[in-house]
């Protein structure tokens, strides 16, 4: 799960309930990892094989990922209820869900 930039700050209650369902769910071996990313960054396109470096940060923030949850579940359906909890929590924003592909998939 992913969340785009864009929102306002959280606030201290926020973050509390925000760490116990992090803790609930880690507790779960469902998370398997968090983190914020920096809006510093490097930007990579590529064209022809020849890749150009844009440095950051990017004026257009609720179009970059802030964040992150990696999460393991059985089905699609659980990942939904995932997030459900989580943006009742929130309350505002944009984010998706995408499968992490290993080797051999």
């Amino acid at each position: 799960m992913t969340i785009r930039g864009g929102q306002a700050a959280p606030d201290q209650q926020l973050y509390e309930d925000m760490a116990k369902l992090i803790e609930e769910y880690t507790q779960a071996g469902v998370i398997l990892a968090t983190g914020g990313l920096d809006l510093n960054g490097t930007r990579v396109t590529a064209s022809g094989g020849r890749a150009t470096f844009t440095d950051g940060p990017f004026t257009d923030s609720k179009e970059t990922i802030v964040s992150f949850a990696l999460v393991e579940v059985r089905s699609e359906e659980e990942v939904i209820e995932i997030s459900r909890r989580f943006w009742a929590l929130v309350k505002d924003g944009e984010g998706d869900f995408r499968r992490v592909y290993g080797p051999g998939e």
